[in-house]
């Protein structure tokens, strides 16, 4: 039976960013990948010419965890104006980024969505963040509904704004994430100008599995992990149609949806999102904003033209469009099923104000654990160690994030070169 130091069962962020640590450690590392690629929910398809990521997706440069450990000039990002298109009752509104888009401070103070009374409710939410982000960390947490009453913050720029946009950021629309995790989310966006790789979103995961192969790391794909059972001379793992394998230590970092199959521990809550993809002759706007529906007239809580922000989405002389809806849970409460696309068709002629219905639909990607769920009060780390050998990571133990998914990966590693150096 082979035996290797670690065993990383997975091989998305979390796990590629445990593998290279390790490996860089200079350890015997196996990194097991079920999939025929590497990325686990970052994965870029190409379909027609197109590149489809799995869902909407975004990279913040401004993560410390992408500063730390991402090549980002490697991955020639495509950067998207930092700011929303609002569809209101009459018309479009857009609110920019105040300071990297100076010449729409104008139309944001003219759009009617920011009031005297919302704007100083927004300066007391989003300052503490923004100047101490640990005290955040540290202070009390609630709900961000519960946050946003105190505060005072019940206007157009909530109800309107904040309110949708959030919705597909944290794949709720009911206000019940932690407020502390909001506001660090908040913090990113005014930091940072997300984009995408010019290659997509898997770029990203091909990066890194790309350094833990160089240091030494073997990553073997197409290698499905059924079963592992620890014991005082190590951990041993089943392989769909190979021998077992040995290791004295065995990091988990398969997605939420999956890791209670290998471990005794709850399957973490997650929220589910659906995506659906739509190419074009001719763009609805020549914007890269996001734009969201302050009206709340459809399933969709948000939509963009990829390619006027990545022309790399889509070929020559076609464009690209996105649009993101909430995937219900089918358990508990009818929460109404999945979106149709005639509903999403509509609402996308209604919120770019253009003729969506010779738009051909690429696909519809269903995703049911898009996101950990991020409840107050928030927990941004949690032990990587179970206990005889065995470690799990990943973002549903730290932050749901591309950064909780690499801080964690790398706070796996480390729990494993100290237990083994002591």
């Amino acid at each position: 039976m082979d035996t290797h130091d670690t065993i990383v069962i997975g091989a998305g962020l979390a796990g590629l960013r445990s593998a290279a640590r390790l490996a860089e450690a200079g350890r015997d590392v196996v990194v097991l990948e079920a999939e025929k690629v590497v990325g686990g929910r970052q994965r870029t398809d190409a379909v027609d010419g197109f590149l489809l990521d799995r869902g909407f997706q975004i990279l913040n440069p401004a993560y410390p965890a992408v500063t730390r450990w991402v090549d980002v000039a490697e991955l020639h990002l495509q950067r998207f104006p930092v700011g929303v298109r609002v569809r209101r009752e009459r018309g479009s509104a857009e609110l920019t980024h105040p300071l990297r888009l100076p010449a729409g401070i104008p139309a944001t103070l003219r759009s009617g969505l920011i009031t005297p009374k919302d704007l100083a409710a927004l300066v007391r939410w989003l300052a503490p963040v923004l100047l101490r982000p640990r005290s955040v960390i540290a202070g009390g947490d609630r709900a961000v509904r519960a946050e946003w009453e105190r505060i005072g913050l019940r206007g157009p720029l909530r109800t309107e704004v904040l309110e949708p946009f959030l919705a597909g950021v944290l794949g709720e629309d009911d206000g019940t994430s932690s407020d502390a995790f909001t506001r660090l989310l908040m913090r990113m966006f005014a930091l940072g100008a997300p984009g995408l790789p010019a290659n997509g979103i898997g770029a990203l995961p091909a990066q890194l599995a790309g350094v833990a192969a160089v240091a030494g790391a073997d990553i073997r794909l197409d290698a499905r992990v059924c079963g592992l059972r620890a014991g005082t001379d190590g951990v041993e793992v089943d392989v769909a149609g190979s021998d077992p394998l040995r290791a004295r230590s065995v990091i988990v970092a398969v997605g939420p949806g999956a890791v209670a199959d290998l471990l005794d521990i709850s399957p973490p809550a997650t929220k589910g999102l659906q995506t659906w993809w739509f190419a074009s002759d001719a763009a609805p706007t020549a914007s890269a904003l996001l734009a969201v529906d302050g009206r709340r007239r459809g399933p969709i809580v948000n939509t963009v033209v990829i390619s006027n922000g990545a022309p790399s989405y889509a070929p020559p002389g076609r464009h690209l469009v996105a649009a993101t809806c909430l995937l219900p849970r089918s358990e508990g409460v009818d929460a109404g099923g999945p979106a149709r696309e005639a509903d999403v068709r509509r609402q996308l002629s209604e919120v770019w104000e253009a003729e969506s219905a010779g738009w051909e639909l690429l696909r519809r990607d269903d995703i049911a654990d898009a996101l950990p769920a991020q409840p107050a009060p928030l927990r941004t780390t949690s032990p990587a160690h179970l206990g005889d050998g065995v470690y799990v990571a990943g973002d549903y133990r730290d932050t749901a994030s591309i950064q909780g998914a690499l801080v964690s990966g790398d706070r796996a590693a480390r729990a494993v070169l100290a237990d083994r150096a002591g």
